[in-house]
C-alpha cells in the first residue's frame, strides 16, 4: 500500500478526531471500500452509563465524556455512513459479547447477537470473552439452538449469528483445526479482500480452566503470517487483520507518538502485505498508521465507530491507501433504529423483573476509578462483601477477600436507590466466591505478581489488610515487612484463609499464586454477595479509600 499520512480534525455532529493516509478519488481504475468496524461491545445493548468517550482536547467548561452508544444507535449510524457507498462491510475485534449487562447475560447474550446480525455485522474476531463459557456454547452462539441448562427464554427461537466468526489462531486440540474459519474472502466489484480473524495469545490466562479445555491459542503474528501467504497463494492482494488485541494512546484517538500495548509488538512483525489491522480489548479509541499499516480501534460498549476507507487497485488487486475516522454514536444526534429498539424492547419486558429490583440506597457514587495506589472505593466495597458473604456462608473467620480489579466493569454512578440491574453491570461474569488456604509466602507472591506486567493491576483488598508499594526507576515492588492483617505484621509460614473469586483463585488474570491454595469452598454467587452487603447497610455510605499506599521511592 503507499501513501501519505496527515491528520486533521473531523466534524461529523459528535465525531471525534480523523487520522487519514492521502487517499485517491475513485476512478475506472479504482474500487472504494468501506469498513465499519468496533470492538468489545460486551452486551451493551442500552446506552451504558460509564465507559463513555472522552472528547479530545478536553472542553474549557462542561463535561468531558459524550453521552453514547446503545446498539439501536449504532445500527442507524452504521446505516447512515454505508448509504452513500456502494460497497460495504461491517466488521468486528472481538469482546462483542461477554461481561455483559443484564439485559443481555440474563439470556446467555442471545439478544446481542440477534442484534448484530440485525444491524448488518458480517465477520467478527474472537475475543477472550468469547470463551467465558466455553468452546460448546460459542459454537452455539454461531450455529443457534437453546441453551442446554436454561432453554429458550427468548421471545422468538434463538437461530445463531447471521455473521461469521473468524479465529485463526484458536486452535481444538481433538482436530489440530481452528474452531472456527481462519479467514475469509469477500469480493468488491471484482476485487477480493482478505480478512483474518484471531484473539490475543493470552487468552487462556483471562478464562477459568474450564473454558479453556481442550483449545490452544497461537502467537498471533506467527498466525496472521501464514494465513497472509495462503491469501496471497491465492491471489488475493488486499488483507486486513481484524485482532482482539490493542493498544494504548495518552492524548485522545490521534495520539500515535503515545502509542503502546501489545499490539506494537505485534505490528512490526506482520508481512508487508497486511494494510490493515482492525483491533480491540484495550477499549480504547485510536487510528494511527504503524510500519506502513492502519490500526484503528473504535473504544467500547458500542460507543464509538471506526469508518475506514480502502482504495483498491482494479489491475492489481492492491490497496492503495487507506483512511479512518472515529465517530461517536452520540445520543444527542443519532435517532436509534426502529426494529432493534424493539427487539431490546421485548428483550426488556421480560427481564424486568429481575432488573428493576430495588437493592437498597447508596448515599454517594461508588466508583472503580482508583487513586494513584490502585485503590477504588467500589473495589474496597466488592471485598468487603466477599468477605462478609463467605463468612455469613460457611461460620468461618475469615482473614481476607481479594478482588481483581478487572472483574469490576462499572461503577454506580450516582447516589440513591440501587437496583440488581446495577450490580449486575458491576459484576457481571456471574463469578462464585472461593475460600482457599494460603501461606503468608503466597500472599506476597500474589503481591508481587500484580506488579509482573506492564501496568501493575493492583488487587483489590478488605478491610483490615494494608500494604505499601513503590517504584524503583524501573522496578515495581510492594514494600516488604509493610503487609499486616489487622494491624498485625504477615508471617510468610502462617496459614491464611482468603475469600476471591474462582476465577482469581483458579490463577486468572496471572494470579498463579492463588493456585497454591487449598481447602477450597465455594461461597455462593458475587453479584449476590454485593446485593446482600448492600441491603444490611442502607443507606450505605463508602468506605474511606485507605488500605493500599503508593509511597515516593526511597533516597539512596
Amino acid at each position: 500500500m503507499s501513501g501519505t499520512c496527515s491528520w486533521r480534525l473531523s466534524a461529523f455532529g459528535l465525531v471525534l478526531l480523523l487520522a487519514a493516509c492521502s487517499s485517491t478519488t475513485p476512478g475506472a481504475g479504482t474500487v472504494e471500500v468501506q469498513l465499519l468496524a468496533f470492538n468489545d461491545l460486551h452486551g451493551n445493548l442500552e446506552t451504558p452509563t460509564s465507559g463513555l468517550p472522552l472528547i479530545f482536547p478536553p472542553p474549557a467548561e462542561g463535561p468531558r465524556n459524550t453521552p453514547s452508544g446503545g446498539i439501536a444507535r449504532l445500527a442507524t449510524l452504521i446505516s447512515q455512513r454505508s448509504a452513500s457507498h456502494e460497497h460495504s462491510i461491517v466488521v468486528g475485534a472481538g469482546d462483542l459479547i461477554g461481561a455483559s449487562p443484564l439485559l443481555s447475560s440474563g439470556f446467555h447474550d442471545e439478544p446481542t447477537i440477534e442484534a448484530l446480525t440485525a444491524l448488518g455485522l458480517q465477520l467478527s474476531a474472537v475475543g477472550n470473552h468469547e470463551f467465558d463459557e466455553g468452546i460448546a456454547e460459542l459454537r452455539r452462539m454461531q450455529h443457534g439452538g437453546c441453551h442446554p441448562v436454561t432453554g429458550c427464554q427468548g421471545p422468538m427461537p434463538f437461530t445463531g449469528a447471521g455473521f461469521n466468526y473468524l479465529a485463526a489462531n484458536v486452535i481444538d486440540e481433538s482436530t489440530g483445526e481452528p474452531v472456527f474459519p481462519a479467514r475469509a474472502i469477500r469480493e468488491f466489484a471484482g476485487v477480493r479482500v482478505g480478512f483474518i480473524g484471531l484473539t490475543l495469545e493470552a487468552t487462556p490466562s483471562l478464562l477459568i480452566p474450564s473454558a479453556r479445555t481442550g483449545l490452544r491459542f497461537l502467537d498471533e503474528a506467527d498466525t496472521i503470517n501464514q494465513h497472509v501467504s495462503s491469501l496471497r497463494s491465492e491471489g488475493v492482494e488486499a488483507i486486513v487483520v481484524l485482532i482482539h488485541e490493542g493498544g494504548f494512546t495518552e492524548a485522545g484517538p490521534t495520539d500515535c507518538a503515545s502509542l503502546s500495548g501489545s499490539i506494537t509488538d505485534i505490528l512490526p512483525k506482520l508481512d508487508d502485505a497486511v494494510d490493515v489491522v482492525v483491533s480491540g480489548h484495550t477499549h480504547r479509541a485510536y487510528q494511527c498508521t504503524v510500519d506502513g499499516v492502519l490500526l484503528t480501534s473504535a473504544g467500547q460498549y458500542g460507543t464509538q465507530l471506526s469508518d475506514i476507507s480502502l482504495m483498491l487497485d482494479r489491475a492489481t488487486g492492491d490497496v492503495i491507501s487507506a483512511s479512518a475516522e472515529t465517530l461517536v454514536v452520540a445520543t444527542a444526534t443519532v435517532e436509534p433504529d426502529a426494529a432493534i429498539t424493539a427487539l431490546v424492547d421485548s428483550y426488556r419486558t421480560l427481564a424486568a423483573p429481575l432488573m428493576q429490583r430495588a437493592v437498597g440506597i447508596v448515599t454517594a457514587p461508588l466508583t472503580r476509578d482508583h487513586n494513584s495506589a490502585g485503590e477504588s472505593v467500589l473495589g474496597d466495597v466488592i471485598a468487603d462483601a466477599m468477605l462478609a458473604a463467605a463468612e455469613l456462608a460457611t461460620g468461618e473467620s475469615i482473614d481476607i477477600a481479594f478482588m481483581n480489579p478487572g472483574g469490576v466493569r462499572a461503577d454506580i454512578a450516582a447516589a440513591g436507590t440501587v437496583h440488581f440491574s446495577d450490580l449486575f453491570a458491576v459484576q457481571p461474569f456471574g463469578n462464585t466466591l472461593a475460600l482457599l488456604t494460603v501461606t503468608g509466602a503466597d500472599i506476597e507472591a500474589a503481591l508481587r505478581q500484580q506488579f509482573d506486567r506492564a501496568e501493575p493491576m493492583v488487587l483489590q483488598v478488605s478491610d483490615g489488610f494494608s500494604y505499601r508499594w513503590q517504584r524503583q526507576g524501573q522496578t515495581t515492588e510492594f514494600v516488604r515487612g509493610s503487609i499486616t492483617i489487622n494491624g498485625e505484621p504477615l508471617q510468610t509460614t502462617r496459614r491464611y484463609r482468603i475469600v476471591t473469586n474462582n476465577f482469581v483463585a483458579e490463577g486468572g488474570d496471572g494470579f498463579t499464586a492463588f493456585s497454591a491454595g487449598t481447602d477450597l469452598t465455594p461461597a455462593g454467587g458475587d453479584v449476590e454477595a454485593l446485593e446482600s452487603y448492600l441491603a444490611a447497610r442502607s443507606p450505605f455510605t463508602p468506605p474511606t479509600v485507605n488500605r493500599i499506599t503508593l509511597e515516593a521511592p526511597a533516597v539512596r
